[in-house]
């Protein structure tokens, strides 16, 4: 009987096995088996470096994953262990789950609102809920898929000719580049900030004026997955002005010279007026003070401008608000002129009393 004995030195790569075509293995997952066969001069060896061997394509960890998640047999046998060792000769089943990223390139017939497009750049009005670019968790179903399928020729641009993002829940506008030319030209317009992007933002909380929030952001020290304003961060410079006030927020718009990651959020956070429906930097309060449910974030990507890579002309974009965001709005308004006129028609109200408009809605004329 031949023992498996330990080798002293790293063995040569080995050399991959004909396998039968891949056939679908009907786990429901995508995913496909592959027949293989240990080489005869692999006793000894651990199964996940002779698997290494046979299936390049794959990273070690990957190909150990698989072997945990009981997706590998030797002989007939699951074998669950990566560091078991082989008598050489085995047969072996690969389960090979389907790589999600592989879906992160490919197209996808997903609806697009597009406002404007011509040889040169294509302008979404984006919709709250759709991912911009594939990433952990969100591999297809993406932007990046939705443009491939509309413009086939953006695959030889990287990253399908976007050139900046908005969050998944922010809606509105954003420019992507067809040619690689145009790409260039929009991320020098960036980095030069003579990129216009305004947002209207719902506030919690009475703004008191506008301003200018100036700064860094960075990776939160603790949850990870969160910005913040941290020593040591990115620039980060966000304008913003009063459009409205309401009892209990206030409709403002902001204009970015930078563009960091969660940036508008951060920085309103980080003064104390976090934004209506924001569930990760709103403190748990994603809803507007007394009034009615909001389950996303109130930021809109209102206004686009920039210089044309192509015929250098400047062109602006607007895009309204979308219907949920008007809807409340106009709740907002009609609830302040009823506390108004309720203030005012108080059976107590004192004609020498000052009283406090909560808002003034219109210009005052009877009709």
């Amino acid at each position: 009987m031949k023992i498996p004995q330990k080798k002293s030195k790293s063995p040569a790569p080995l050399a991959a096995v004909d396998a039968p075509e891949a056939t679908t293995t009907g786990r429901g997952d995508d995913s496909t088996s592959l027949a293989l066969a240990a080489p005869a001069d692999s006793g000894g060896l651990r199964l996940d470096h002779v698997l290494a061997g046979l299936l390049p394509q794959h990273s070690r960890n990957r190909l150990q994953g698989w072997i945990r998640e009981g997706r590998v047999t030797v002989d007939g046998k699951p074998v669950s262990e990566p560091k078991h060792k082989l008598w050489g000769g085995e047969a072996i089943n690969v389960a090979a789950a389907q790589d999600a990223q592989v879906s992160a390139s490919l197209p996808e017939a997903i609806p697009l609102r597009v406002v404007f497009e011509d040889e040169t750049l294509i302008v979404i009005d984006k919709p709250a809920g759709l991912v911009v670019h594939p990433a952990a968790g969100n591999w297809s179903g993406t932007l990046l898929n939705a443009l491939l399928h509309h413009a086939p020729q953006l695959s030889s641009v990287p990253r399908a000719g976007i050139v900046h993002r908005l969050d998944k829940d922010t809606s509105g506008l954003l420019v992507v580049a067809k040619t690689l030319e145009a790409q260039t030209d929009l991320v020098r317009q960036l980095q030069a900030r003579t990129v216009k992007r305004e947002y209207q933002a719902l506030a919690r909380g009475q703004v008191e004026r506008g301003g200018t929030v100036d700064a860094p952001i960075g990776r939160h020290p603790i949850h990870r997955t969160k910005m913040a304003v941290v020593m040591g961060g990115k620039p980060a410079r966000t304008h913003y002005r009063i459009v409205e006030r309401f009892s209990t927020c206030t409709l403002i718009e902001c204009s970015l010279e930078t563009g960091r990651t969660h940036q508008i959020r951060v920085h309103l956070d980080h003064i104390g007026h976090p934004l209506v429906g924001d569930p990760v930097y709103g403190r748990g309060a994603n809803r507007v003070p007394r009034g009615p449910a909001f389950d996303r974030q109130f930021l809109h990507a209102r206004k686009l401008g920039l210089v044309h890579p192509a015929t250098g002309k400047t062109m602006l974009w607007k895009s309204p608000l979308p219907d949920e965001m008007a809807d409340l709005l106009d709740q907002l308004r009609l609830d302040a002129a009823m506390e108004a006129d309720a203030a005012l028609g108080d059976d107590d109200y004192d004609d020498d009393h000052d009283v406090e408009l909560i808002y003034e809605y219109g210009d005052g004329d009877d009709d």
